[in-house]
């Protein structure tokens, strides 16, 4: 009999609602759901832009055991220290050697070693180390040591995040998209074993645009003016994927698409 792992991947915790949403709605899909592991990306989780220390703390006390980011990590400096002291805290591997914290954390999940590695793109963002070769030479330096390997890829192009998906099929057991805000509908299992989805979407506010109120998104569309994005008040949603994986292989079994809606 196949022994698995499942894990719960969400995506962009969003402001004080995608906050509200996660806190009510985690403990309970997660137990439905049966998952193992729960990681959630909450780079935009303190006020649409950035994390507070104390907001990962109430991330963990919902369930949420891993916490990946993106570009927006560093815009609440109050984070920095907790990216130094807290290993379950990421940022992007992938950023220059020097800054705080770390790109990846290993654990045991019912036995088995688990490595959570988060990597950022450069179509569209910052000029980062390639996050290709960054992502697989850790990958290669740890394999002996774990075996299963997820990857969030907080990416602007759904091409570069294809792309790295197939550069490492077989390598790793999962690698799913971030940043967008926008659930794809493109979830499957690569030829060599690797599940993929372009993005998770977002765990924030359903009446918006990517989070934000829709006005302000209009005019700044409308009249290209650099008008601040604000977080939408509205009921929000939890967004992800729930991954099965084969302990003995590393290998994805199974990848469906979560929708949770919130009440509050």
């Amino acid at each position: 009999m196949t022994e698995t792992l499942r894990a719960l991947l969400v995506g962009d915790i969003v402001g004080k609602p995608g906050c509200r949403a996660l806190f009510t709605c985690l403990p309970a899909l997660s137990r439905e759901l049966a998952a193992d592991l729960v990681v959630a990306n909450a780079e935009n989780a303190a006020d649409g832009f950035g994390l507070t220390p104390e907001i990962a703390q109430s991330l963990f006390a919902a369930g949420v055991q891993v916490i990946t980011s993106g570009n927006h990590i560093w815009q609440k400096r109050e984070i920095l220290p907790a990216l130094e002291s807290d290993g379950r805290i990421l940022r992007p591997e992938n950023y220059p050697q020097g800054v705080p914290g770390t790109g990846h954390w290993t654990g045991t999940v019912k036995d088995v070693t688990i490595l959570v590695l988060n990597l950022e793109g450069r179509v569209n963002l910052s000029p980062l180390r390639c996050p290709f070769v960054t992502g697989r030479a850790l990958v290669r330096q740890l394999r002996s040591k774990v075996k299963i390997v997820l990857v969030d890829f907080h990416a602007d192009c759904p091409q570069e995040k294809e792309a790295l998906a197939e550069y490492l099929d077989g390598e790793i057991s999962v690698l799913v998209g971030t940043h967008t805000h926008v659930q794809t509908a493109d979830e499957r299992i690569l030829p060599k074993g690797t599940g993929y989805i372009t993005d998770l979407g977002m765990t924030g506010p359903i009446d918006s645009v990517i989070g934000m109120k829709k006005e302000i998104a209009v005019r700044r569309s409308v009249n290209q003016m650099p008008l601040r994005n604000e977080v939408a008040e509205t009921p929000a949603e939890i967004m992800g994927v729930l991954v099965e994986m084969d302990t003995r292989t590393g290998k994805a079994l199974k990848i469906e698409r979560v929708r949770r809606r919130s009440a509050v």
